[in-house]
């Protein structure tokens, strides 16, 4: 009695289910007669194989002999079938590529089986981290070729995968990796933690996990470094980092991270270490003269005038001469302009946006001089901080970078150096306060950490570098050399 029951409860889901499937778009219910017993096949057209449905499912349900759906399992040459009595949990399945099979009178009630319809680009060469020499692979939109791209170059068993999946409606499947014995698991926890606490409805790319996961969500830096070279990603692992890909994003997720990084380059480590720290050295000095250039020109045009040598006094009174505007009003305009080229240059196709950029700046630059509406040095005063912003080799930072040159610019406009200097302190105090999974993001300028300036402003020789950053707190602080050491 209680199995005729069950099985009519059965029937009833099944009816249910099928009623509700019919009325999403693409659904395919295929039906069969066997062995006395009637066979239904369900799944989504645009989100299932046809070929492997077509070479391996369809085959095997009319020309092998089976009595219930164990049996027709073991003829199916799929992995990560499944068998389930839960008909609540198909819909979903359905979506992500899987088709079910109900047979009567079996039990369990449907087989799953995974045949999603794969249509992703190829690995092709990083376009916003590109580099002359080293690996010219980057990762793509799809989560498996990326964590496969990760395991080519540390193929260890200690190379974890915690996946977990975000977004109420989404369903993005996340993936935080760590070298366990090397990791801190504090560093581990605090990020699957986070993650696990998200609370949106649809995750689209990494930057949303970057934003809602963020130790200081009203900060405009950015507190987890995105990249999307697989050898970088290997490259922190080794040191201990925890990373986290995304699917459908290209770039990956890394912390905890440091302001230092962010200027750090990972040609860096293909180059000569005296060229690299050079360089360096090169791209730090254009981030500080890009922010604070455009904001001395006005500080001292507006209120410091008797700062300027007599030799040069002559020369910025004739290029002002005919502007007739005040110096804030003319820094804006030309930064405004500058940020318009910039835009445009990244909205439009490659080509156009390229010629956008070159005539435009050419034309705009000169005919505003000519015109008498900005000065000729002031114009080479804001080109060369465009060209600081530029080197920063991670694209966020730099975005950062030209947002508060603007705030910048007004106070030194209304407080003159004195209002800038308090400025920069400001600034200086709010990165002091920051953290990255809970880790200083000045380190090692604060806290101090004199051992860990070898891969920061400079970068010494691999073999002087053999101890792990102690900013990511790793458990083995010492790099294997010749033999293993433990700290």
């Amino acid at each position: 009695m209680n199995k005729k029951m069950s099985q009519k409860k059965i029937e009833r889901d099944f009816e249910k289910l099928l009623s509700t499937l019919k009325q999403k778009d693409g659904f395919i219910n295929y039906q069969l007669d066997h062995n006395g017993s009637v066979v239904h096949l369900g799944y989504l057209k645009t989100s299932v194989d046809p070929q492997k449905l077509e070479k391996y499912i369809l085959p095997r349900l009319q020309e092998y002999l089976y009595h219930d759906l164990n049996e027709l399992k073991s003829y199916i040459p799929i992995t990560k079938t499944e068998l389930t009595d839960n008909a609540d949990s198909i819909q979903e399945k359905l979506v992500s590529g899987h088709l079910f099979i109900y047979m009567e009178k079996s039990s369990p009630s449907y087989l799953l089986i995974p045949i999603p319809l794969d249509e992703k680009r190829d690995v092709g060469v990083p376009e916003v981290e590109f580099s002359v020499v080293g690996p010219k692979e980057a990762f793509v939109e799809d989560i498996d070729t990326n964590l496969n791209l990760i395991r080519k170059r540390l193929d260890i068993p200690e190379l974890k995968v915690n996946k977990l999946k975000v977004g109420t409606i989404t369903k993005t499947e996340v993936a935080v990796m760590s070298i366990e014995g090397i990791a801190d698991e504090e560093n581990v926890n605090t990020a699957i933690q986070r993650i696990q606490d998200v609370d949106i409805d649809q995750v689209i790319d990494s930057s949303y996990i970057q934003q809602v996961i963020a130790d200081n969500k009203n900060s405009p830096f950015p507190q987890l470094l995105d990249t999307e070279r697989p050898d970088r990603i290997a490259a922190v692992l080794a040191e201990g980092k925890v990373v986290i890909v995304v699917d459908g994003s290209p770039h990956v997720l890394l912390g905890p991270t440091t302001l230092i990084e962010f200027f750090s380059a990972f040609e860096d480590y293909f180059l000569n270490w005296m060229v690299a720290s050079a360089f360096r050295l090169i791209r730090l000095l254009a981030v500080f003269f890009s922010i604070l250039i455009s904001p001395l020109y006005v500080a001292i045009i507006t209120h410091h005038f008797e700062m300027i040598p007599n030799t040069l006094l002559g020369t910025l009174v004739s290029s002002r001469t005919q502007v007739p505007f005040p110096p804030i009003l003319e820094a804006i305009l030309l930064e405004l302009a500058i940020e318009l080229l910039r835009e445009a240059g990244a909205r439009l196709p490659t080509k156009v946006g390229q010629t956008i950029g070159i005539v435009g700046g050419i034309v705009i630059g000169t005919a505003s001089v000519e015109a008498g509406l900005t000065s000729s040095i002031l114009l080479i005063v804001v080109g060369v901080a465009a060209l600081g912003s530029f080197t920063t080799p991670v694209y966020k930072m730099s975005n950062t970078i030209r947002l508060i040159r603007f705030p910048l610019l007004l106070v030194a406009h209304v407080y003159g150096l004195l209002g800038l200097a308090i400025s920069i302190a400001y600034v200086m105090v709010h990165l002091l306060r920051l953290t990255s999974l809970g880790r200083p993001f000045m380190e090692p300028i604060f806290p101090f950490r004199f051992k860990d300036f070898k891969d920061a402003l400079i970068r010494l020789p691999f073999d002087k570098q053999d101890k792990r950053p102690y900013a990511v707190r790793p458990n083995k602080v010492v790099r294997p050399s010749g033999k293993d050491k433990n700290a």
